[in-house]
């Protein structure tokens, strides 16, 4: 029973109880899974004069054979707008609807957490709230965090701090100011906070935002409400994300979830649970919408995106093995079968071949020769690839346990660079982890040197509490190394990456059109296809298609850039004419 008293951890007492509250996720999981109305799955308030009847009564009512056969066929009645599923039985279904109170939302950490505030919008939408850019007419605030570092948690303690003031002043004749935790940092601590901060009213972990409108119910009784409990197959495949900049020239699509390769240093295994993938269906229904949106870019994400694996179609679920890239290993039972990255990756390019396509992050250990070859093989794949090093030394890397040598990764380096000519390479660094010498941690600066990457992310170590190293390793370098180590990992970065980017001086590039430059209005910015910024003048320039007409670049535009100048961030150049990605191959280089 442990698990399940994660499942509502709400302080003071439920009006049905716990108990209750669990039976009713349980009797949901019911109807969801079987397609079947509400009256097939009976529930406590639908009992005759509030006796329980016996199972075999209550087998003799259920559904028979031929229900579930015209189930299966007849079609299913769409829900009036806003949706709401059938109540738990402390609450009405009126309790459960937003009623037009405004949600602001803010998003903190990775790529991941932007697309879980989309899908938490999504969900709160559909049961009647509204969305508010203005934290002072928000009635609930929801905060969407991040648990990588220390330092991420310590941001949402300072916010909650401000946002304590907020909640105080609330006049009394408008409805009470509710807030809530969302993400890792809510599966993390769990209770802690709740503990720590009496203003907190709610807490949803990664799996938990479906049951956002019946938390918010819950904390509109007065009581704090929480559901961090992970799953073993929710990816929200059914919830369509919606986008929160309606102007955005590109999107993030989640392909799958959690990450099983128990890195010794990290705690995303611990917050966002096992890995489980969306069906393909689902993926590439979300691409074709963002698609006939207009968007010109997706990005697909995961927290191990290249191991994708959709396991939902019995035809695929052979014994075939998973290939991994040469001289790596896994920490984990080797897979098989499913329609694997290649196969995805390969469905999502031919959606649309004017939509540029991405993926992050992945592991070093997920590069088979089909997928490189097929990066190299079509226009709209980005000749980009993120591959995370964390260190130059074996012996930390083995500490790490990240399951390949400081030789494999430089051989597959190389493997890369010959497979796809001209790829932008990224990659992140820990500096200081756990027993890391000044020897090891030369090692990673002459790493640097010999990859000369074009992007970097780069932080100090930061120990978590129920990670590997936590439990088996001494955080035994002290900060200041940590500091000192990791500023002249940042200086040779720069360095390097000044000289790689340089390359791209004299060049064409392919520019995907973003909007005007955060410094200058009289300048343009967008990316390149290794992801890289380029910031132009914002100048009439030739359309390509339309010969002999003369306009101005606008968001979502591809424009050809002539390079002029290069640093370690971004690039610089002019506009040389608006095009499209299929008329741009012949005139670009690779960047």
């Amino acid at each position: 029973m442990q698990p399940l008293q994660h499942v509502l951890r709400a302080r003071g007492s439920l009006r049905q109880g716990t108990l209750a509250s669990v039976s009713w996720l349980l009797l949901r999981n019911c109807r969801v899974h079987s397609g079947l109305p509400s009256t097939a799955c009976p529930s406590p308030e639908r009992q005759e004069e509030g006796v329980p009847k016996d199972f075999s009564s209550r087998l003799a009512t259920g559904p028979t054979f031929q229900h579930f056969l015209r189930s299966a066929s007849a079609p299913q009645e769409k829900p009036s707008s806003p949706e709401v599923e059938d109540p738990p039985p402390y609450l009405t279904v009126d309790e459960l609807l937003g009623r037009q109170r405004k949600v602001y939302l803010e998003t903190y950490g990775c790529q991941m957490n932007v697309n879980d505030t989309e899908i938490a919008w999504s969900i709160l939408q559909k049961s009647g709230y509204l969305r508010t850019s203005n934290l002072q007419e928000a009635d609930v605030i929801l905060l969407v965090t991040c648990s990588i570092r220390e330092k991420a948690e310590q941001t949402i303690w300072n916010r909650l701090h401000q946002l304590k003031a907020l909640k105080t002043k609330r006049s009394r004749s408008r409805v009470p100011l509710r807030i809530g935790i969302l993400g890792c940092m809510a599966e993390r601590l769990k209770e802690e906070i709740l503990n720590r901060e009496k203003m907190v009213d709610l807490l949803a972990g990664p799996d938990a935002y479906r049951d956002l409108p019946r938390l918010l119910a819950l904390a509109e009784s007065g009581q704090q409400a929480a559901n961090v409990l992970l799953s073993l197959d929710e990816t929200y495949a059914d919830v369509m994300p919606v986008q929160t900049s309606p102007s955005a020239t590109s999107a993030f699509v989640s392909i799958m979830r959690g990450c099983d390769n128990m890195c010794s240093y990290c705690i995303v295994p611990f917050t966002r649970g096992r890995e489980r993938s969306r069906p393909v269906a689902s993926i590439l229904e979300e691409v074709r919408k963002l698609s006939g949106q207009g968007l010109k870019e997706v990005t697909l994400l995961g927290q191990n995106v290249n191991s994708f694996r959709d396991n939902s179609e019995v035809q695929f679920n052979n014994a075939v093995p998973t290939s991994l890239s040469r001289g790596f290993t896994t920490n984990y039972k080797t897979k098989q079968g499913g329609l694997r990255f290649a196969h995805l990756l390969d469905q999502v390019s031919r959606v649309d071949p004017e939509m540029r396509i991405r993926f992050t992050s992945p592991h070093p250990k997920d590069f088979p020769d089909e997928v490189l070859q097929l990066i190299h093989e079509r226009d709209n794949i980005c000749k980009q690839i993120h591959l995370p090093a964390q260190s130059g030394s074996s012996r930390v890397l083995e500490a790490m346990h990240r399951g390949y040598s400081r030789e494999a990764y430089v051989e597959l380096i190389h493997h890369i660079r010959e497979s796809i000519p001209g790829v932008s390479l990224s990659s992140d660094f820990i500096a200081g982890f756990c027993g890391e010498t000044e020897e090891d941690h030369l090692q990673t600066v002459s790493l640097l040197r010999e990859v000369q990457y074009n992007m970097g992310f780069l932080f100090a170590y930061s120990m978590r509490q129920k990670t590997r190293a936590y439990h088996r390793l001494q955080d035994d370098v002290p900060g200041e190394v940590k500091i000192r180590r990791l500023e002249e990992l940042i200086t040779v970065f720069r360095e390097e990456a000044t000289t790689a980017n340089k390359t791209s001086v004299g060049c064409a590039q392919l520019v995907l059109v973003e909007g005007l430059s955060k410094r200058s209005a009289t300048d343009l910015c967008g990316r390149n296809d290794g992801n890289l910024k380029v910031i132009f003048p914002d100048t009439e320039t030739e359309d390509v298609s339309n010969p002999g007409l003369r306009v101005r670049a606008q968001p979502g535009d591809y424009v050809l850039v002539k390079i002029t100048s290069a640093s370690s961030q971004s690039l610089k150049g002019h506009v040389l004419c608006r095009t499209t990605l299929k008329d741009s191959s012949a005139y670009c280089s690779p960047g």
